[in-house]
């Protein structure tokens, strides 16, 4: 039942609904095996001296009326039990997307989106199929195959025992392709989800391919995924091919048996014609449930495959969670202190035996609430992961980071996420208007309040240019728009925000140095009494911080002010005479 766990739960909540249609179901399967036993009275009839045609007038309505009946009742059914199976498959998808949104950055680095998206789509399209379907199979099979051999033994044993022959050679049949199938599905299903990965790789990185001209290469790529799915469907349809042709083997050798001995029986009047045609009737009604077992096995199989596929998500524990926070934390100012801190990145498997290295090495320094922080130094040498720490998107080592005082597992992540707000390097925006990306993090705030942080964000006048302004829908992943536009837009939406922490992690690298200029007079003014903290590789944009720390080889090498740096005449004065050339030379 483990396979089930996070399935059984959402259907303890339908089970009205669930409770109902099977019950309509068993009605309409009662009132089919009623059928054939209206047949044999009528033809029955037929030899009984003095019997008109207008006597099977009766028999020929109530037929219609039961048809009638089934077809109304079938509708109200399928309604609730279908419809149950998309509400099943509503709610697991999304408490598997509430489940990606708590694992942290470690698992997406090493998970690949194809694979969460074939997850999300093709496997709970399966474990849809067997809540809703395999309901209705499972419920046919009990309900006409205990209903067709009790009116066929009612009818004659022997002939009964006869028919059934042949049938326990289904269990055997079931049980061997059963495994086969659950097998062959899983490997299915992981192409697909290597293929969904291929395609979106490739569409993603569509300009790239362009540009190198690797059209035919990736081409090849994504072919070579394509075939390995079609190559194991077909191993699949192989197996389907073997499956159902026995299946039906069998129940032609059941058929053959009653044809022959069961047209004896009716010669010899051990039984009559009218008990004849019924019981050939009930027989295909049993034969029913012999070939919906094959269509459940794969229905289960399938079903189940996925669901294990599923529940291999469920099973990851975010490692980013709350350790016995104080929830009386509602608010930071924004004092952080960081505290003889060393850092090096998790292991990317369970099979990695070595350490990853340090990447922080005994890294101290404070930030007064209020105050701006500068962090500098040659990519690759910890910077980010400094503010990865800070925001808890990795777990720092404990007692070593403290905000405001309290030690960075003492506040609650919805506190720590509320009150800090990153522009990180790779900005990420969605495929919506402009307006909307700017207030992501406020979506009910007035137009006018949009509009003058757009102008903030030096990004305003590029904004109107567009023919719907604001309105403006940008391509997947802000495609259309420049590096610097999406990097303004971004400080944009987080300016709007305002939060009390405000962290640039080289959010101005694609912008000129005229509009960098401007942008930072204005976050001087937004950002008064406010602290925040500027990570950038040009001089620049970081020569108005009240402190700069320069990180080299995971350690603080230098600390002070600008003016206090120059004076040193070492790493961070290197860097700026470096970069006073470089502009000179433009």
């Amino acid at each position: 039942m483990k396979t089930f766990e996070k399935v059984i739960p959402i259907l303890k909540r339908n089970k009205l609904r669930i409770f109902v249609g099977l019950f309509l179901l068993i009605i309409i399967d009662l009132l089919q095996l009623y059928v054939p036993k209206i047949m044999q009275k009528a033809i029955d009839s037929l030899n009984i001296p003095g019997i008109t045609p207008s006597f099977l007038i009766k028999p020929a309505l109530l037929i219609v009326a039961i048809a009638v009946s089934i077809a109304l009742i079938r509708f109200i059914w399928r309604i609730l039990l279908i419809g149950n199976a998309w509400i099943t498959d509503r709610e697991i998808r999304q408490m598997y997307y509430e489940h990606l949104l708590l694992l942290s950055k470690n698992f997406f680095n090493k998970a690949k989106t194809g694979d969460l998206m074939a997850y999300a789509i093709n496997d709970l399209n399966a474990v849809r199929m067997l809540i809703g379907f395999g309901f209705v199979i499972l419920v046919d099979i009990v309900v006409f195959a205990i209903g067709a051999i009790i009116f066929m033994i009612k009818i004659d044993l022997k002939l009964t025992l006869l028919a059934i022959i042949p049938l326990p050679l289904l269990t055997l049949v079931i049980i061997v392709f059963g495994k086969k199938i659950h097998h062959r599905f899983r490997r299915v299903q992981k192409a697909f989800a290597t293929l969904s990965g291929k395609v979106q790789e490739s569409i993603s990185g569509i300009r790239v391919v362009k540009a190198f001209v690797q059209e035919e290469a990736e081409l090849e790529k994504v072919s070579r995924s394509a075939y390995e799915y079609v190559k194991e469907n077909l191993s699949l349809v192989k197996i389907f091919g073997m499956f159902h042709p026995f299946l039906f083997l069998i129940i032609s050798l059941s058929m053959g048996m009653v044809l022959l001995f069961g047209g004896k029986f009716a010669m010899t009047n051990q039984i009559s014609m009218g008990e004849f045609v019924a019981f050939f009737s009930y027989l295909g009604m049993f034969v029913w449930p012999a070939i919906a077992v094959g269509w459940f096995v794969n229905l289960y199989q399938r079903g189940t495959a996925s669901l294990k596929r599923i529940n291999s998500i469920f099973e990851i524990e975010p490692e980013i969670v709350d350790e016995n926070p104080d929830y009386s934390i509602k608010e930071l100012k924004g004092n952080i202190e960081v505290k003889n801190l060393s850092f090096r990145y998790p292991p990317r498997d369970k099979e990695q035996k070595e350490e990853n290295p340090l990447i922080l090495n005994d890294i101290s320094f404070s930030l007064e609430a209020g105050k701006t922080l500068a962090i500098v130094g040659k990519t690759g040498c910890g910077k980010t992961t400094i503010i990865d720490l800070i925001t808890r998107i990795y777990n720092p080592p404990k007692n070593h980071i403290f905000i405001d005082g309290y030690e960075i597992y003492q506040i609650p992540l919805k506190t720590l996420r509320e009150n800090i707000v990153t522009v990180p390097q790779e900005i990420f925006l969605f495929s919506d208007s402009i307006a909307n990306n700017i207030s992501l993090g406020k979506p009910d705030v007035d137009r006018k309040i949009i509009e003058d942080i757009a102008g903030k964000a030096q990004i305003y006048d590029d904004i109107i240019d567009f023919e719907n302004g604001f309105d403006t829908i940008i391509g997947e992943r802000g495609v259309t728009l420049s590096g610097g536009q999406k990097q303004r837009l971004a400080i944009a939406r987080a300016l709007l925000t305002d939060p009390n922490i405000l962290i640039l992690d080289d959010a101005l690298s694609s912008v000129d140095t005229k509009t960098e200029r401007q942008i930072l007079q204005h976050l001087a003014e937004i950002r008064k009494n406010k602290t925040t903290i500027i990570i950038a590789h040009r001089i620049s944009s970081i020569q108005h911080a009240d402190k700069i720390i320069v990180i080299e080889n995971g350690k603080v090498a230098e600390s002070g002010n600008h003016s206090e740096l120059l004076k040193k005449g070492k790493i961070y004065r290197n860097l700026y005479e470096k970069q006073q050339i470089e502009e000179k030379l433009k």
